[in-house]
């Protein structure tokens, strides 16, 4: 499955194209605000991974650009992919990076895939895609041959078919357990034992004080204050936001008494350029020690949309806001209680937790084989979960049928050819990546980018 345009364009045209990808996704809010995008260059700039983490846009305008060189037409054909397979919830920005814990409407600490803001319905393929090419990109960081780097892929796919296997057979949670405390170990205990020992007072003391009896934020830490107006405006669309949460998670009323509001810009790579809220809140009790923190920040288009064609599935979101929320409670079982969506002049806007208990899995020092190797097959695992939770049992009619045992069905007419999509994927892309890397700093850096 070669893909010519990978290997035959010149780094001018490639340049142009990584332009004309970021134009259409960015163009908007760069020319809002040009410095948080020289904020998010820099950081894309600092590696390859970095680059590819902020690139989503690019990376499905060349699944579209490979399909077309093969004479597909639309990109929701392919290996393994049918009218079901193409068509199920997806995370759309599935890199390694994206896994860490959260402590779910249970009480419960759970590592799994997390930030869903590009989540939308798709091929299930793309999400596995992603993370392939991810992983090869860390094992070249890490210096891996290319046989490591094949053997990593292969193990990530192997562990992702067993576990929809499984699922599709109706295992038990107690033969398919969430990684838990209980349940984990190696690296991914460790992730989730860092979380349990963190506090919602420590967060708090880090963005908050106490004045006249009372919490409030503090000043500085990237805090903006608002005007009147705004403080207004933010309020009612808090107000819009308690309609959308479960009855579940109204348990005390003055639990939402709103105690102070500040801005703050985006500050992750996917963020930049966004508008963005903390909200303190009373929490569940009177002690100053309970009180919550929660983001409400503007909803960004999900890349991966660009490239369905699909109406019935634009149709389904009221705005990004609320297809992120609807998304993230579709893959993500007993999701944060306080996630819900609402509008803020006229945009879509996602609101959750600003939360103690989130640890992402850091790979800096995760260099031993071995120890990778088991990662990357909880990572597979963690990712047939997600595909399996969101399908007719979900609760949402989008996907009305059993992801895992349409995914299990696709796989199984093709066993072997599976880990081979996506090892001949993962290096051939994981190349793609680095060469745009470069190809990127250097736009970057001799002032190529229009608005910067």
């Amino acid at each position: 499955m070669s893909v010519p345009y990978l290997a035959e364009v010149s780094p001018e045209k490639r340049g142009e194209q990584i332009l004309g990808e970021f134009d259409a996704a960015f163009g908007e809010l760069l020319a809002a605000d040009p410095a948080a995008f020289r904020v998010k260059f820099r950081k894309m700039a600092s590696s390859a991974f970095a680059f590819y983490r902020g690139a989503a846009c690019l990376f499905y305008a060349d699944l579209e650009r490979e399909h077309t060189t093969r004479g597909d037409g639309a990109i929701t054909t392919g290996p393994y992919l049918d009218e079901r397979t193409s068509r199920v919830w997806i995370h759309g920005d599935l890199h390694a990076e994206n896994f860490g814990t959260y402590m779910n409407a249970n009480g419960r600490l759970i590592f799994n895939v997390n930030d869903f803001d590009e989540a939308y319905v798709g091929p299930f393929t793309w999400d596995l895609q992603r993370l392939a090419a991810s992983l090869a990109l860390i094992g070249y960081t890490k210096a891996y041959s290319d046989e490591q780097i094949t053997e990593l892929v292969r193990i990530c796919a192997t562990a992702y078919r067993e576990r929809i296997h499984a699922l599709s057979a109706g295992a038990r949670d107690e033969e398919v357990p969430p990684f838990t405390l209980d349940s984990a170990d190696g690296p991914l205990l460790g992730v989730l034992r860092d979380a349990r020992s963190r506090t919602r007072f420590e967060l708090l003391e880090s963005m908050t004080e106490i004045r006249e009896a009372e919490r409030r934020f503090a000043d500085g830490g990237g805090a903006i204050e608002l005007d009147a107006a705004t403080r207004y405006k933010v309020l009612a669309a808090f107000d819009g936001y308690l309609e959308t949460l479960p009855e579940s998670s109204l348990t005390r009323p003055d639990s939402y008494r709103v105690k102070d509001v500040v801005g703050r810009r985006g500050i992750g790579i996917g963020s930049a350029g966004l508008p963005s809220y903390n909200i303190l809140l009373e929490g569940n009790s009177d002690a100053l020690e309970n009180d919550v923190v929660i983001y409400m920040k503007q909803a960004q288009t999900p890349a991966v949309s660009r490239h369905i064609d699909d109406p019935s599935v634009r149709g389904y979101f009221l705005h990004e806001g609320h297809r992120t929320v609807i998304s993230q409670r579709a893959l993500q079982d007993h999701a944060d209680p306080w996630l819900g969506w609402t509008e803020l002049d006229g945009a879509g806007q996602l609101v959750a937790e600003v939360s103690p208990y989130a640890v992402d899995l850091d790979w800096t020092d995760l260099d031993d084989p071995a120890e990778v190797a088991a990662v990357v097959a909880d990572l597979g695992r963690a990712t047939a979960t997600m595909h399996a939770a969101a399908d007719e049992g979900s609760g949402h009619s989008l996907v009305p049928f059993s992801t895992e045992r349409a995914i299990d069905a696709a796989i199984a007419a093709d066993e072997e050819g599976f880990p081979a999509l996506l090892v001949d994927f993962a290096h051939r892309y994981g190349a793609r990546a680095r060469a745009d890397h470069q190809i990127f700093v250097d736009l970057f850096r001799n002032g190529r980018i229009p608005g910067l």
